[in-house]
């Protein structure tokens, strides 16, 4: 199958037998959001603010008052307290709450807390000994932080019930009505606040920490943007250090270009400064468009060239390429009149070979990455240059 080359140049010979591409970027594991750090610092205050408030302020109206029935209380306390510490598990050590704890706990209190009430004298309850009422919203703070609208749900589904009881006992006189909702609101308003400024604080971390990582983004895009257009410039010196004394020895005559030497050398500096070019080309396939190069400055030259690729695209380090390509080089502008490239890829290995009619004093060698195999065969020169990628 014929295609142009990469400038354009005459018709070539490609046989590509590439698989489907499959790109091998593994997907990012999650990661603590920084909402969830938010979240731990939070769940940490709010259980030691469920313990102080039951033990320091619940308590001794449990003990001191007396209950028509004390034992639905006392349950209620008991199994508070057992919740706040099925939660302290994970609170203290900043992890999550599972949700099966989650789903079985949240019922739970809002059934203790019913209990309790319940067990409140009609004429006590929104006072002093009806401790369940405030106390109940921070452990579902506790267990709904990060659920904002399970929480609501259940604030209100507590309130309601907490004020089907009140209503229960007959119609309250204004002040005992005055006197409930200033202590509903009140227990109210200071839990949806906390809830409110939990959510603010998230929104801010996480807003914070997406700019963070985008300025680091951009600060390693412009180190890395700089460190391109270094070696660019150092490859580039280095290219044109080997071409200039060429180029001055044709201009004042030192060198003859009818020599086969010289147009060896010239065909060699060309290759090079045609793949050295393609390498700052943005295209799919990298390592495929720099033979492309390679092979389209050989066919200027007159060589036809044969080149075929097998496998499918892999990323391949553009220090590595350049030790691929060398050798290809070399081959390609020793050849004479005829040549076959042939780019094999694996998931774990490169291979580039080139059989060429090309003189036998071709030398090339192997560097640390890339190793590189030379034969002549008659009067045909076999090199395979191969790279094999470190897992990992």
């Amino acid at each position: 199958m014929s295609e142009e080359g990469p400038s354009g140049g005459g018709p070539r010979r490609t046989d590509q037998a590439a698989g489907n591409r499959t790109d091998g970027v593994a997907e990012p594991r999650a990661a603590h959001t920084p909402g969830d750090h938010v979240y731990a610092t939070m769940r940490i205050i709010l259980v030691c603010a469920a313990v102080l408030l039951q033990f320091g302020l619940g308590l001794r109206p449990l003990l001191a008052h007396g209950y028509p029935s004390r034992w639905p209380a006392v349950a209620a306390f008991v199994v508070l307290a057992c919740v706040t510490a099925a939660c302290c598990g994970w609170v203290l050590r900043r992890r999550p709450l599972p949700v099966a704890l989650v789903a079985a706990a949240t019922p739970v209190v809002l059934a203790a807390s019913f209990c309790a009430t319940a067990a409140v004298a009609p004429d006590q309850r929104f006072q002093a000994p009806d401790w369940s009422f405030g106390l109940v919203g921070w452990h579902l703070l506790v267990l709904l932080l990060d659920r904002a609208r399970v929480l609501v749900a259940a604030l209100a589904t507590h309130l309601v019930a907490s004020t089907a009881l009140f209503l229960a006992a007959g119609v309250p006189d204004r002040a005992a009505f005055g006197a409930a909702g200033a202590t509903a609101f009140g227990a109210l308003a200071v839990q949806l606040a906390v809830l409110l400024i939990t959510r603010v604080l998230h929104r801010q971390s996480h807003q914070a920490t997406t700019e963070a990582e985008e300025r680091d983004r951009l600060a390693t895009r412009m180190l890395a943007a700089h460190q391109w257009e270094r070696d660019r410039h150092s490859v580039f010196a280095g290219q044109l250090g080997a071409t200039l004394p060429l180029l001055a020895g044709l201009a004042d005559g030192a060198l003859d270009p009818r020599d086969a030497g010289t147009r060896r050398r010239c065909a060699l500096a060309a290759t090079q400064l045609r793949r050295l070019f393609a390498e700052n080309d943005e295209v799919p396939d990298p390592l495929v468009h720099e033979v492309a190069a390679c092979v389209d400055a050989a066919e200027r030259q007159g060589v036809d060239v044969s080149f075929a690729v097998s496998g499918a695209a892999m990323p391949v380090p553009s220090q590595v390429r350049r030790e691929l390509t060398g050798p290809v080089i070399t081959a390609l502008s020793a050849a004479r009149g005829r040549a076959r490239v042939s780019v094999l890829r694996t998931d774990e290995e490169v291979r580039i070979a080139v059989v060429a009619d090309a003189c036998a004093d071709v030398v090339t060698a192997s560097t640390g990455r890339v190793v590189v195999e030379c034969g002549v065969h008659g009067e045909h020169l076999r090199l395979e240059a191969r790279w094999r990628k470190r897992p990992g």
